[in-house]
């Protein structure tokens, strides 16, 4: 198992350092000024700018720019945004509050995903099934704006179970909407993955072995059927941990929700490049992150692999 481990953490060493030299790249090789543009319309001081591109390493190669930014994230210094504000402050306000829609989200998905997959998995070709896939392609096909505004529209406004939008700190009791469209929005891939796995571990010769030796079917479906029928699931499940964290932008903008992806629409919009870089950089470690845990998961729920 140690040796498992060890060859996946080996693996993310040049997956981080590719995927930050092209974020790097793209970031700083678009047109334009980042200093000047701080100054808006204004025409600022030449020895001002120049000491600003001396403070953010902009009068250096871009080779070296790139070498102090690495140098930099290693110890856990993601630099200072054109506002002079650390990016470490920012991300520490803001990932809170996403990693808390994230993890509800995502709670909300495999609750609903793995029970009504599993139950369309064992009665396949039933009104239940037939009516879950229907279902499930509405909420795949349907953009999730508009799922977030019926969700306002019903569950706030109507309703009045929830706040339409987040109130200052991001309580708990507010981010359950968001978290609810996230959650449903995402869920019919994660569900159809467990039916598909659900139909064919049911084919599979163990679980007819099961059944031979005399195992109960509360005992099979559960152990020997669910078990089995999970890693599709979790790889899922950790693109969608990784899509919240950094495609949740539209949601946290309709509800108002002082996360990262709200952050980095601002940061965009302002033309931060340093912030941008920052957070982008940020993601992929925590991207990243989920995916290695999710690789440890599947050799405890298939032992087979961390032999393979």
């Amino acid at each position: 198992m140690l040796k498992y481990i060890l060859f996946r953490l080996l693996q993310v060493i040049p997956v981080l350092l590719g995927t930050t030299f092209l974020i790097y790249f793209m970031v700083f090789a678009m047109p334009g000024d980042p200093i000047l543009a701080m100054f808006g319309d204004k025409t600022p001081d030449p020895a001002i700018v120049d000491r600003l591109r001396e403070q953010y390493h902009l009068d250096q190669p871009f080779i070296v720019q790139y070498f102090l930014y690495v140098k930099g994230v290693l110890v856990g210094d993601f630099g200072v945004s054109f506002t002079g504000q650390p990016v470490s402050e920012i991300l520490a306000r803001t990932f809170p509050v996403t990693i808390k829609l994230a993890a509800m989200a995502i709670v909300i998905e495999l609750v609903i995903a793995i029970t009504v997959g599993l139950i369309s998995g064992l009665r396949k070709g039933k009104i239940f099934d037939n009516v879950n896939l229907i279902i499930g392609l509405v909420f795949m096909s349907v953009p999730i704006f508009v799922v977030a505004f019926i969700a306002q529209w019903g569950l706030g406004i109507k309703l009045g179970w929830f706040r339409t939008t987040v109130g200052t700190g991001a309580p708990i009791q507010d981010l359950i909407m968001p978290a609810i469209v996230l959650g449903v929005s995402l869920y019919a891939t994660s569900m159809r993955l467990t039916r598909s796995s659900v139909i064919d571990t049911l084919n599979q010769d163990f679980v007819r072995t099961a059944y031979a030796k005399g195992l109960s079917r509360s005992r099979v479906i559960p152990v020997h059927v669910l078990r089995n029928s999970l890693i599709p699931t979790i790889t899922n499940t950790a693109t969608d941990f990784g899509i919240l964290m950094v495609g949740a932008t539209v949601t946290e903008g309709i509800f108002n929700v002082p996360g990262v992806g709200n952050a980095l629409f601002g940061a965009i919009l302002k033309g931060d490049n340093s912030l941008v870089v920052s957070f982008v950089t940020f993601m992929v470690l925590i991207y990243l992150g989920v995916n290695l845990i999710v690789d440890l998961l599947y050799a405890v729920l298939d032992p087979r692999i961390r032999y393979a």
